[in-house]
């Protein structure tokens, strides 16, 4: 079998991953201890990351025509590839987050969304929070109106009920009367025939 068509299965693989991916990014891994190693896999892969390492070569043919072609000056050296394909931050976010404690990770570059980075725009991206993160902040910024008016009316309750907040009796009238027309029982129409 020629080197050429054992090479390809792993291009196809490459390029298979790199597809629908919404980020890529690409680390330098020279360094790491076995130990430290095996917790950033452990890391990625609780985070729904692909995290491979391969040759520099076969990324280059895997990346040629996708938007991973902006990459491919950072091949150079030891590469692996960290691949999200749901979170778009989330390799950043782990990546950067443990380079920080294990000095000898450096990320090299990567893409998100379709736009290239460099490393230093791949660390300002790890600081962007995860979607969990985003959706719970939106939630909390709505229901806090909510919140705030049952506890107003929580305290116009335990204050007088509701004698603290009638109107004048003028302007109930019409109130009640719009009431019971709602409750009056609607006339029932004559069947067809």
């Amino acid at each position: 079998m020629a080197k050429v068509e054992l090479k390809k299965p792993v291009v196809e693989e490459i390029s298979a991953s790199i597809k629908g991916a919404q980020s890529v990014v690409l680390v330098d891994y020279r360094g790491l201890t076995v130990e430290q190693d095996t917790a950033l896999r452990k890391e990625l892969r609780e985070a729904g990351i692909t995290y491979k390492v391969y040759k520099n070569t076969m990324m280059n043919f895997a990346f040629k025509g996708t938007d991973c072609e902006a990459l491919l000056p950072y091949l150079e050296g030891p590469s692996a590839v960290a691949i999200s394909t749901e979170d778009a931050t989330a390799p950043a976010r782990v990546l950067c987050k443990f380079a920080k404690t294990a000095e000898a990770l450096e990320v090299k570059g990567g893409i998100v969304e379709g736009v290239a980075y460099d490393a230093a725009g791949i660390e300002n991206i790890s600081k962007i929070p995860s979607r969990e993160e985003l959706l719970s902040k939106l939630l909390g910024s709505i229901q806090s109106p909510i919140t705030n008016f049952a506890r107003v009316m929580n305290q116009l309750a335990e204050k007088g009920g509701a004698s603290a907040c009638e109107a004048p009796a003028e302007e109930a009238a019409p109130v009640e009367e719009a009431a019971a027309v709602a409750e009056a029982p609607a006339e029932e129409a004559p069947a067809a025939e």
